[in-house]
């Protein structure tokens, strides 16, 4: 036998016990540790952060990834955060860190400024992110490369959350009976329970794993038949406000520290969002989340649909709470 036939596949199953006795990386999807060395960092921070930290409409402004920076050359911590789940590291093409990337991912060095995309290379199911910036004028290269980054990251972040919302399969009976029933449909996971309320009014929660913790709920109804112009703000606050009062387990007022209010098209319909923030009444229980309130006008049936939903996930980050509401809302449609 050829002795190449016999190193093709040694080789290969060197490699698979090789990737197999790498411990698992850790680390949230959203949190992003950063290998630089100081003085590159000093340089670069303010841009790197605001390419990669744009604020997120929450409660209040959320930042969509939790940044880290390590100096791999002097910090001891390096050996263990390096096998985070989501990491950078950024240098010229010598850089010892930037250098192992490459290598341990299999990828020939390139002619900076490149990014590259490395898996697995100090720890399984890891994804490392390269940023290689030539010698004079690094500071450019990373505000060049730092923007595609979070626009790759951010869409697999969002890929990620709704993948993991639907785990539980989507609940293609409900969408059917309503498009069959009502006149509009949506998909939701198999874990929401709904409820009509006074026949126009319907409610769709998932309050796992408990109230306590994490509920998220939307309700649709209609205008019948549909307003010539579109709702101002302040109506759409009176609607929200009496739709909590009259339906929600517990009553809501608004929170406008920060707000948007823009024209929107969904699956062909155009309508209105409405996005900010709810808290409980003075004497309950001190409670609160971001919200969104949408119009879609379905001119065929002649209705106007308003539909509202929104979060409460006490210490939780909101980002991906958001990310789960817009992904139903956004399967909306006229039947």
């Amino acid at each position: 036998m050829p002795l190449r036939a016999v190193l093709g596949p040694l080789a290969a199953l060197v490699l698979l016990l090789a990737a197999c006795e790498q411990p698992r990386s850790h680390g949230d999807l959203d949190a992003v540790i950063v290998g630089v060395d100081q003085d590159l960092w000093m340089e670069v921070e303010d841009e790197f952060r605001a390419q990669m930290e744009p604020p997120i409409q929450t409660v209040r402004e959320e930042r969509p990834f939790r940044i880290t920076q390590v100096d791999p050359a002097t910090e001891d911590a390096w050996g263990q955060l390096r096998r985070f789940r989501q990491t950078v590291v950024m240098g010229t093409p010598e850089t010892p860190w930037v250098a192992e990337a490459l290598e341990r991912g299999g990828e020939a060095v390139p002619q900076a400024p490149a990014l590259v995309e490395v898996f697995d290379v100090w720890a399984r199911g890891q994804k490392v992110w390269v940023l290689v910036v030539p010698e004079t004028d690094p500071g450019a290269a990373v505000t060049e490369l730092a923007g595609q980054v979070m626009e790759k990251m951010d869409e697999e972040y969002r890929d990620f959350v709704r993948n993991r919302m639907f785990v539980s399969g989507r609940d293609t009976i409900l969408a059917d009976s309503l498009a069959q029933n009502v006149g509009f449909s949506m998909q939701f996971p198999n874990v929401y329970r709904y409820y009509v309320e006074a026949d126009t009014v319907f409610r769709f929660r998932n309050d796992n794993p408990s109230p306590r913790e994490l509920i998220r709920e939307i309700a649709v109804t209609w205008w019948e038949p549909a307003p010539e112009e579109d709702p101002t703000r302040e109506e759409l606050e009176a609607w929200r406000l009496e739709m909590a009062q009259n339906y929600y387990v517990d009553p809501q007022e608004l929170d406008t520290s920060v707000v948007t209010f823009e024209p929107i098209s969904v699956n062909g319909a155009d309508g209105i969002q409405f996005q900010s923030a709810w808290r409980s009444l003075p004497d309950a229980w001190p409670a609160g989340g971001p919200f969104i309130t949408r119009t879609v006008r379905c001119p065929d049936q002649d209705r106007m649909y308003v539909m509202d939903g929104w979060v409460y996930a006490p210490e939780r980050t909101k980002y991906q709470y958001v990310i789960q509401l817009q992904t139903i809302m956004n399967t909306f449609r006229c039947t």
